[in-house]
């Protein structure tokens, strides 16, 4: 049979009594609420490159839309709107919005330009081919061969 439990909130405090039938919890719901149960720890990594502020302002807004219907235009295909996204980095940058980083170090450099890019034209899969499907029999494991 389920077990009882009595919930007893106390006048004009956040303070909490649970009964049960052999116990008694007291409590306050300010810090009942902020409770982790869980017995695993739980640790937050910061953001690899520091926290980046929101642009409450709306700053950089005409370089982020800029880039946006860049994208939108060009068929997702990032490498031809490089330059308005360098933009929007930099304006953000610029307002403190986000830490002052070298642009080449994010990916700018004359070395990391994509030229004469071509897209794959899924001629394979157009014909009816699927991945891992050519396979002849089971794969083993590589403790199994």
């Amino acid at each position: 049979a389920p077990q009882q439990h009595n919930l007893e909130l106390l006048p004009s405090s956040s303070n909490f009594v649970i009964k049960t039938k052999n116990k008694e919890f007291a409590g306050n719901t300010s810090i009942a609420s902020s409770m982790n149960f869980s017995s695993a720890k739980q640790t937050v990594k910061p953001p690899q490159r520091g926290i980046f502020p929101l642009d409450h302002d709306a700053e950089c807004k005409p370089f982020k839309e800029k880039y946006l219907s860049c994208l939108k235009e060009g068929g997702d295909k990032h490498h031809l709107c490089r330059d308005f996204s360098k933009d929007y980095l930099q304006c953000r940058m610029d307002r403190n919005l986000m830490a002052s980083e070298d642009l080449d170090r994010l990916g700018f450099s004359k070395e990391a330009t994509v030229e004469k890019a071509v897209e794959y034209d899924k001629s394979k899969e157009k014909g009816g081919y699927v991945a891992g499907k050519h396979i002849d029999g089971r794969m083993k494991w590589w403790f199994q061969r």
